[in-house]
């Protein structure tokens, strides 16, 4: 049944039916209302195959309801925000994001920003009266996408930073399933890039930037090695978490991309959730940094309020969220307090451009801490809680799981269990908001201690499901 997750309404694609579609999209409206600037919606989608016709039905709802519905077409999630939070107006994109094709999503965006978890239980409620009344509205033809919300999402970073901010690097553009993926290549070849765009696909495939198909990186590996790139970049299906695997064919995390990207555009605040690597804190880069929840609308409330400015957030996919309008070589970074794949993807080449170092000896500058995260897929929330809960209060149910684990020197219930070791190490396991998937996220002092620590738990995680 869909619900809403970490991030907006999930579910199985089958699950978002004329009646329900009809129903959130309307209470959404209704609850946003008093902050617009007109009764203007804006509406994306991202290429799975259910998104059209579930934007059909989204588009026919915000009529319905009195609203002027502008379909933006297929577009990243951020470029579609970022239009209508300048315009004052409310927002929503179709997306299942990274999770499995069958899945699918809608994101909601008020007029200020991103729909929040207090909005959650309101919208809900309303949501499940109207459906209750039976109110179904026909699908109505998009037509023609609004050009101008892709146009400006490439003016926004080209302006910003400029036509030579990337010259004479070689980057490859894995273009996959990407929302966006047109998009990418146009911007970088903006900033002076030389592109090279390869692995075209007319099929959505789900890219999971935070439990990445090791066969991606053994592709983007070759490829750098084959065409002589300075990188590769990618991002999820709709646009809103980078991937960069840098010369040497190793992913950059994207807490360490958000680390390097909120340095490079000077934040004295950051706020990051708990599955961040506590390379942030170690850096002493910035004057505060909050911890939160694992969801861009915990760091979005978290954000507001900062009391030092510039803020900036950013999570452990690599989603970067811009909090104050921040001065670049050319021009203004408006603010976009939403998940963005391409200014960290941005930052950290242009970083390293200006250091005079490649990626790899850029990213070797934080301290050695290694963050990395699976996931155990078709693991129903009542068998997660279960687990959870042994984790949390059983110490012999701990050491039955693994022995390391048995006596942490803390224990953090904020979101799911997170266990820090006495040698320095975490172990965290959590529910997917997202997806029926129980996560798993593990730190060490070294790359290889981080993969051989999450294998190992990956196997008894596995064994336990």
């Amino acid at each position: 049944m869909a619900a809403f997750g970490t991030s907006g309404l999930r579910g199985p694609a089958t699950d978002f039916t004329p009646s329900l579609c009809t129903a959130y999209v309307t209470a959404f409206l209704e609850r946003c209302a008093a902050g617009t600037n007109g009764r203007t919606a804006y509406i994306g989608a991202d290429l799975r195959e259910s998104s059209p016709r579930i934007a059909s039905q989204c588009l026919a709802a915000v009529r319905a309801a009195g609203w002027t519905p502008v379909w933006a077409g297929a577009v990243p999630t951020p470029a579609l925000a970022a239009y209508a939070m300048a315009r004052s107006a409310p927002a929503v994109m179709i997306t299942g994001s990274h999770i499995p094709e069958s899945y699918n999503g809608i994101k909601f965006y008020r007029p200020d920003g991103e729909f929040l978890k207090e909005d959650e239980a309101p919208v809900r409620t309303r949501a499940a009266a109207i459906e209750a009344e039976g109110r179904d509205v026909a699908p109505i033809d998009p037509g023609a996408p609004l050009a101008d919300v892709a146009e400006s999402y490439v003016e926004r970073y080209v302006a910003a930073f400029g036509p030579d901010a990337l010259k004479g690097l070689r980057i490859g553009i894995d273009l996959h399933s990407a929302v966006g993926r047109d998009l990418t290549v146009r911007i970088f070849r903006g900033l002076g890039a030389e592109c090279h765009a390869f692995r075209r696909m007319e099929t959505f495939v789900a890219v999971d930037t935070e439990a990445l198909d090791p066969a991606d990186v053994e592709r983007a590996r070759r490829t750098i090695a084959t065409e002589r790139l300075d990188a590769v970049v990618s991002t999820d299906g709709d646009g809103d978490r980078p991937l960069v695997i840098d010369e040497t064919g190793r992913q950059i995390n994207g807490d360490v991309l958000g680390v390097l990207t909120a340095r490079l555009i000077g934040a004295r605040t950051v706020v990051t959730p708990l599955s961040s690597t506590s390379a942030v804190e170690q850096t002493d880069w910035f004057a505060h940094v909050e911890r939160t929840r694992i969801g861009s609308p915990y760091v979005v409330a978290g954000m507001a309020s900062a009391a030092v400015h510039p803020v900036a957030g950013f999570e452990a996919n690599g989603g970067f969220l811009l909090g104050d309008d921040v001065a670049m070589s050319r021009g203004l970074l408006a603010r976009l307090p939403t998940r963005d794949a391409i200014l960290p993807a941005v930052a950290c080449l242009v970083l390293a451009k200006r250091e005079g170092k490649p990626l790899s000896a850029l990213a070797a500058m934080l301290p050695a801490r290694f963050m990395k995260a699976d996931r155990v897929k078709d693991v129903a929330p009542d068998r997660s809680r279960t687990f959870l809960d042994a984790m949390e209060s059983a110490r012999d149910l701990r050491a039955a799981f693994d022995p390391r684990l048995a006596d942490p020197v803390e224990i953090s219930v904020l979101d799911g269990v997170r266990m820090a070791l006495s040698n320095g190490d975490t172990v965290h396991f959590r529910q997917s908001g997202n997806a029926p998937e129980m996560r798993i996220y593990v730190e060490t002092g070294s790359a290889a201690g981080t993969d051989r620590l999450l294998a190992e738990m990956m196997e008894r995680l596995s064994a336990r499901f």
